[in-house]
């Protein structure tokens, strides 16, 4: 009977321990249901991009043949008639222009009678000679006599043979008179008119071979090493989604005075009927280097202990950090050489309080 009120204050004793245990554990759960409704944390990304290291340069040129040639008449005339104009397909042998052939007839026969009066005095010489020859062996000539009968046949005959190259001169010249083309192209220029009075050698049509075609351009000193090592390319103005390969041909070895920029002929191998002499081209040249870098943004980074990473979101939410190889740094980028795949997400903007246990929301844009 004594001991009652000491077992009754141990009882009370224990269920306020049991009380404050179950208030605990209620407020644990609470805590935890808590955690568990927070809203994930938006953050703001951004793909990751590789392109080349270097970035493209582009130049506007034009597409011109690569053989170009200025033909004119080979003899002085005066222009009779011009039978093609500009932009018109000339095949081989096909005649361009003639000239006045009134002169150089009359040459051509001027010469065939020379030739008929040496061929007449050849005749006499030799017989001349052959009589000389017959009566020096009956000893009824001297030896002076033979030797100027000599002489004599000898003169005809080089008069014949001269005779017979001013026929050929004359003749080729006559044939002259109607100029014709060398090559199949197309008339890019006509220099001449009908009645107008030409010389020799003066340029009358300015003719571009069908086959290669190139792009020219100008080229800036500074670029000069990637145009002779890079890969280029072209693209026309009327076709703009459509690109040729080029290859470089030729550079001036002096720069233009007042540009100061250099002249270089690219090469269109694969160039077809769509390409046309004369239109507007993009030359674009690439570094031949084949490293990728990717630019993010400098608030990307996050430095800790000598160490650059990114945070990468992943489809369900989950960050993580990445180690990356930081290539250089710009006024507002930094370069990465590898570290992140392509088309990863990359936290842009409060690197430095993210947790990579917590999820987060990902948004494309900032709004106050």
């Amino acid at each position: 009977m004594i001991a009652h009120p000491m077992f009754d204050g141990i009882f009370r004793l224990l269920a306020g321990v049991l009380v404050a245990l179950a208030a605990l554990a209620l407020a644990g759960c609470n805590d935890k249901q808590a955690s568990n409704d927070r809203p994930a944390r938006p953050v703001l990304v951004e793909t990751v991009f590789y392109t080349a290291a270097s970035p493209k340069r582009s130049f506007v040129g034009t597409v011109r043949p690569r053989i170009e040639t200025e033909i004119g008449f080979r003899v002085t005339g005066k222009v009779a008639q011009r039978l093609v104009e500009v932009g018109q397909t000339v095949e081989i042998g096909q005649p361009l222009a003639l000239l006045d052939q009134t002169d150089l007839k009359l040459q051509a026969e001027q010469a065939d009678a020379e030739h008929s009066a040496a061929r007449g005095v050849l005749a006499q010489a030799t017989a001349s000679e052959n009589r000389a020859r017959e009566l020096r062996t009956k000893g009824w000539a001297t030896e002076a006599q033979m030797d100027q009968a000599r002489a004599a046949a000898d003169e005809a005959r080089a008069r014949v043979a001269r005779a017979e190259r001013s026929v050929d001169l004359t003749r080729n010249a006559l044939s002259y008179a109607g100029l014709v083309a060398d090559t199949r192209g197309v008339v890019t220029a006509t220099l001449i008119d009908s009645g107008q009075v030409v010389s020799a050698g003066q340029p009358a049509f300015r003719i571009a071979r069908f086959g290669e075609k190139e792009a020219v351009v100008a080229i800036p000193e500074t670029l000069i090493t990637r145009a002779t090592q890079g890969v280029a390319s072209v693209s026309l103005w009327s076709e703009p989604g459509r690109s040729y390969a080029a290859k470089l041909r030729e550079v001036a070895p002096m720069a233009d005075p007042a540009t100061r920029t250099f002249l270089a002929k690219f090469s269109l191998p694969d160039a077809d009927d769509r390409v046309v002499l004369g239109m507007t081209a993009t030359l674009t040249l690439a570094d031949p280097d084949t490293l990728r870098v990717a630019r993010v943004p400098l608030s990307a980074l996050f430095n800790q202990g000598g160490t650059s990473s990114v945070y990468v979101v992943d489809s369900a939410g989950q960050v993580t950090l990445r180690p990356v190889t930081v290539k250089a740094y710009e006024t507002e980028k930094v370069v990465i050489g590898g570290g992140v795949e392509e088309g990863a997400k990359v936290v842009v903007l409060g690197v430095q309080k993210l947790d990579p246990a917590e999820k987060v929301r990902v948004v494309s844009s900032l709004s106050f």
